[in-house]
Parts: structure tokens; C-alpha cells; sequence
């Protein structure tokens, strides 16, 4: 019997996936249903919902639970849920009660059907305001909420597709059943997971080392959705985080996977988010470390630390792992961080990320004090593959798990 966390919410995995006959005959009927075109973050929400990594969600969030959500972040049945997962669109014609198609914007494929339950506006200037501390516009995540339909559809949803994510991707690519079953084959009872959407430096391999002392094992679990321009590939950043487990890593301690989702860049909201559906797919604890999830400076360095702290103690089973700003220190020798390295900042390897884009793009080796030389060749061949006026500043300055 396993000795894994339960999923969140629930005593079991509540994927939304169909499967065999009754996915057949589902595809045949959303083929004649109103059509709702959805965005990229909708479509990884919907293939989330599909293979249970949002459980226990049955669909998208209707009025009274996208308000509580932004403003207490819990559903109207007490469920704890740190950011709204809803549906928009535009269309007049949509009614309640109508059972329509949801199709992947991009491609025009079907990927889940819905019965409308509700459909209703929301004041998209507060979910902002609740989720992202902010309305600016040079957020992203502010940009997605603005662009959203003038109407939000509420339902139950039938997923029929996972948006081609196994054929892209391959092994890294896991559901939450596939990793639970990994962990359990291996005999792990609790695993960190290692939250990013960069390449691995030296400070990050040194938190995940921290993780597997403290755990059976760490899955570095990779965004595989949508990012914003100068994050890194995800076939890159999979590449170059393969070549560091295999050099510095002992065997069997580590998993290397992805999941669908957007990144939304919703800082400490989004760390809670993180560490929800990581409980989902097994994972007993969650590394935070500084600014996770955030950009630019919206929110304080360690505000994703402290939102743990106030939530209530059966909001999630999953424990969170809170590491301070990490960096190599010459006086130290070694990795350290603002906890345990009494040095002055003369004495730490701090690279801007402009500094690290000019490295790579004069086919440098980055100091070997900042990253392991197998990462950084991984990084220089992809930059020097890109044309100079695609070269947006390469994100691998952060010391955060990001």
C-alpha cells in the first residue's frame, strides 16, 4: 500500500480524462457542439484537470468560487485553492445550460467538451489585484487576466485530448499517476519537489542536494507550458538539467519531469499553487527559495516564505522547504547562503543577467563558481543557434527555484 501524501483534497486522483469507447463517442459529439476557442493557460488548466493534476476539480470555478478563491483563497465548500481557474469568452450566443466544445486556440484541435453552469463577468481589475498584488500591464500575468474573454463560462468539463504534450516531450512529460507509481516503485515515501522554469545553476543544485539529504528523492519538475520571451526553452533547460544529474548527482535520487501548465508568474499566490498540485502528483515537500515564481520586482524576496505561514494548517499535507538567497563564496569555498556566510558580497559570485548573456553570446565559459561546464555548453550551443535580434536576456541569473 503506498505511503505517498493523498492527493489534494480527496483520497484518491481525480483525472477528468476520457478514455476508449466513451472518448470516441465524445469526440464525435463535440464535433458538432459550439465551439469556445481557449488560450494557452485555459488549455494547460484543461489537460491538468485531465490527468488530476488540479484534483479534485471537476471544471472550471463559477462566480462565488472565483470570488472566494481571490479573496480568500478557498472554494465556497472550504476546499483550499490559492488562484482561480476559470474560462472566458466572448461570445453572446453561449447560454446556460449549453453543452459546448473547448478547443486549443493555437491548433483548433478539441480538447475537452463542458456544460455550461454559469456564465457570468467578473471585475478582472481585483482578481488582479488579489492574485497579483498588482493591475500594471508589464506583468504577464495581469497582461493574461486583461485578455481574457468578456465573459467567464463555468461547468463540469469531459477532457479529451492531452494537447500532444506525451508526443513532444516524451518521458519527461508524467502524470500525476505515472509519478506516483515512479515513487512508489522506488520505494520513496517522501520526495521534494524542485519547482523551475530556468536551467539548473550551482545554487540550485546545491538546494536540491540539501532536498535529497533530507528525502527518499527530488523531482526537478519542469514547466512545459507557456513562459515569456528570454525564458528558456524547454527541450534546452530539459537537456541541460539532464547532463547535471547525470555528472553530480548519485543514481536513483533524482526524477527529471514536466507538467502543462503556464507560467503565471503569480509569486507567492502561485508558490501555494505550485505546492497544491505537487501534493497531487506525490510530492511531500516543496522547495521555495527566493522570489519563486515572481518577476521583475512585483513581489518581495521571500514573500512566497511568509504566505505559508498564514494559511491554515489543513490547507495542504504537502510541507514546503524554505531556503534562504544561495551563491558560491570564495571565502567560504563553496556554495552558501544569507544564512550561514558571514562574507561580504566581494567575496560571492552574483552574475547579472546581462552579464551572463554576454558570456554566452561571445561563446564563453561561464565561471565554473556560478555553473557546472557541461550546463553551460548545453546554454552555448542554443545561443549561439539564435539569431542576435532574438537574444532576449537569458534567465539564469535568479538564486531562486523559479
Amino acid at each position: 500500500m503506498s505511503k505517498l501524501v493523498p492527493p489534494h483534497g480527496s483520497d484518491k486522483l481525480k483525472p477528468l480524462a476520457l478514455e476508449g469507447d466513451s472518448l470516441t463517442a465524445e469526440l464525435e459529439k463535440a464535433k458538432l457542439l459550439l465551439k469556445v476557442s481557449c488560450s494557452s493557460r485555459e488549455v494547460g488548466d484543461i489537460i491538468m484537470m485531465g490527468i488530476g493534476g488540479f484534483t479534485p476539480l471537476e471544471g472550471f470555478m463559477d462566480n462565488v468560487n472565483w470570488q472566494s478563491v481571490c479573496d480568500n483563497m478557498t472554494m465556497l465548500n472550504g476546499l483550499f485553492w490559492p488562484i482561480p481557474i476559470t474560462l472566458s469568452t466572448n461570445s453572446e450566443d453561449i447560454k446556460q445550460g449549453d453543452e459546448v466544445a473547448l478547443v486549443n486556440g493555437e491548433t483548433d484541435d478539441i480538447i475537452a467538451t463542458m456544460v455550461v453552469s454559469e456564465k457570468y463577468s467578473i471585475d478582472k481589475s481585483h482578481e488582479c489585484n488579489t492574485v497579483y498584488k498588482t493591475t500594471e500591464m508589464a506583468h504577464p500575468g495581469v497582461v493574461m487576466v486583461m485578455a481574457q474573454g468578456k465573459y467567464n463560462l463555468a461547468g463540469s468539463i469531459k477532457v479529451l485530448s492531452d494537447g500532444n504534450f506525451p508526443k513532444k516531450y516524451g518521458s519527461l512529460y508524467m502524470t500525476p499517476m505515472e509519478t506516483r507509481a515512479y515513487f512508489d516503485d522506488k520505494g520513496w515515501n517522501t520526495i521534494a519537489a524542485f519547482q523551475t522554469r530556468n536551467p539548473m545553476h550551482r545554487s540550485h543544485e546545491y538546494l536540491a542536494k540539501i532536498a535529497v539529504e533530507i528525502c527518499d528523492g527530488v523531482m526537478i519538475h519542469s514547466v512545459l507550458g507557456g513562459l515569456k520571451d528570454g525564458d528558456i526553452p524547454a527541450d534546452v533547460r530539459s537537456e541541460a538539467i539532464a547532463v547535471l544529474i547525470e555528472n553530480y548527482f548519485v543514481d536513483n535520487t533524482i526524477l527529471q519531469s514536466g507538467y502543462p501548465l503556464d507560467m503565471r508568474y503569480a509569486g507567492p499566490r502561485e508558490a501555494l499553487l505550485h505546492a497544491l498540485f505537487r501534493q497531487n502528483y506525490g510530492c511531500s515537500h516543496l522547495i521555495v527559495g527566493r522570489d519563486h515564481a515572481g518577476v521583475n520586482d512585483y513581489y518581495g524576496p521571500f514573500d512566497a516564505h511568509n504566505i505559508f505561514d498564514v494559511i491554515s494548517n489543513d490547507a495542504l499535507v504537502i510541507k514546503v522547504l524554505k531556503f534562504d538567497w544561495t551563491f558560491w563564496c570564495y571565502k567560504c569555498g563553496g556554495i552558501s547562503s544569507m544564512r550561514t556566510c558571514p562574507h561580504s558580497s566581494e567575496d560571492r559570485v552574483l552574475l547579472s543577467g546581462t552579464e551572463v548573456r554576454k558570456i554566452l553570446s561571445e561563446n564563453k565559459e561561464l565561471p565554473e563558481t556560478f555553473s557546472r561546464p557541461e550546463v553551460a555548453k548545453v546554454l552555448q550551443v542554443y545561443y549561439a543557434s539564435i539569431k542576435n535580434e532574438d537574444k532576449v536576456e537569458i534567465k539564469l541569473n535568479d538564486h531562486s527555484t523559479k
